[in-house]
């Protein structure tokens, strides 16, 4: 499922679904890597990075479920 409303993302992960967002599907067509933060994507005032225990390589199982599923396109 591809959409960036929040509600339906969040309902198709309840049913089962992998939705994808449709930044990163746009990124699968133009053959740049999904899970890499664009350039102004985000302001350094506006947004930190809440801090995670582990490795921060390791990809989230949510985002490993949605690189699996694009990676069969």
């Amino acid at each position: 499922m591809i959409t960036s409303d929040r509600e339906i993302a969040d309902h198709a992960w309840a049913a089962g679904s992998i939705p994808v967002s449709s930044e990163k599907f746009l990124r699968v067509f133009e053959r740049k890597d999904p899970f890499s933060p664009d350039e102004g994507e985000y302001d350094d005032d506006e947004y930190t990075e809440p801090q995670r225990k582990g490795n921060p390589r390791k990809l989230s199982k949510k985002d490993k479920a949605i690189k699996r599923a694009l990676s069969k396109l």
